[in-house]
């Protein structure tokens, strides 16, 4: 029984990671209509940034803030860029795919190859006792960050007038304008927040995980799906998605080892063919 508790438990804290990540990009894919392959890196940049900052500060909550910070910013530039291509996807997949390839080599550059892990303090480190098991202190804070994001997220998107302005922007960007509101400056401010959760993501996955230079690659396509599963603009199914590739992923490897992937995947397939949309999408 603590072995499967145990698992349910590892399954839980990587959902909770998931989230964080697909979250910010179905904010962006979703609710934007903007394909943003670089996400990925910028989970490992912000993973990066988190590390030197903390290891510089001595504060693990500045890590978290600078990695939130500096690829807010770093989004914003690429947004600036996605306006060029805004409305194609296929060039909007190619520019964001090179960004990526342009932001993972300079990592690489810049970084090394090694293995970085981002120190935390000294309360979350350990394990803690319940349930009739040990598990890591860690772990369970990072799942506590999932849950709290998911409930802001769902306040700002339903309780706000931003939340209000982003989802009548994406049905109706012409009345929006016509009311007086600046859509654009409200989408850059959408774009800036689904790019700080993916540098929180990182900061937390590079205590959770590490960070090494395919990381990024690996956590976009654990996201995408995500996304494809729960439905794109969906946050309720960003988070049912995360739950159910986290728990496939987690006793998928304890399971069926050597079909890890197709446990993820082969669902994800199957589903795609009866609800193209997902779970909880809509048609674009």
């Amino acid at each position: 029984m603590s072995f499967t508790t145990f698992q349910i438990l590892n399954g839980l804290t990587f959902a909770a990671l998931l989230f964080l990540v697909a979250s910010g990009f179905t904010l962006i894919f979703g609710l934007m209509r903007i394909v943003n392959l670089a996400h990925g890196a910028m989970y490992l940049m912000g993973g990066y940034v988190a590390y030197f900052a903390a290891i510089a500060s001595d504060s693990f909550l500045l890590g978290l803030a600078a990695a939130a910070v500096a690829i807010a910013l770093l989004g914003l530039v690429e947004q600036s860029l996605l306006r060029f291509v805004r409305g194609v996807e296929l060039r909007q997949v190619l520019m964001t795919l090179g960004l990526a390839l342009m932001i993972n080599d300079a990592a690489l550059v810049i970084f090394g190859g090694d293995t970085f892990t981002v120190p935390i303090p000294d309360i979350l480190k350990g394990p803690l006792e319940f349930l009739g098991i040990t598990y890591p202190r860690y772990r369970l804070f990072v799942l506590a960050v999932g849950i709290l994001v998911l409930v802001l997220l769902w306040l700002l998107m339903n309780r706000t007038r931003l939340g209000a302005l982003i989802r009548a922007g994406v049905d109706d960007p012409e009345t929006v304008e016509a009311m007086g509101v600046n859509i654009r400056k409200v989408f850059v401010a959408t774009f800036m927040l689904g790019m700080a959760l993916a540098g929180v993501a990182g900061a937390l996955g590079g205590a959770f995980l590490s960070l090494y230079p395919s990381a990024d690659s690996e956590i976009l396509v654990y996201s995408l799906a995500v996304v494809i599963i729960g439905g794109r603009g969906s946050l309720g199914g960003a988070a049912v998605g995360s739950l159910a590739v986290a728990m496939l992923s987690t006793f998928g490897q304890v399971w069926f080892p050597e079909l890890s992937y197709f446990v993820i995947f082969g669902p994800m397939a199957l589903l795609l063919a009866f609800r193209p949309t997902g779970l909880f999408g809509r048609p674009a």
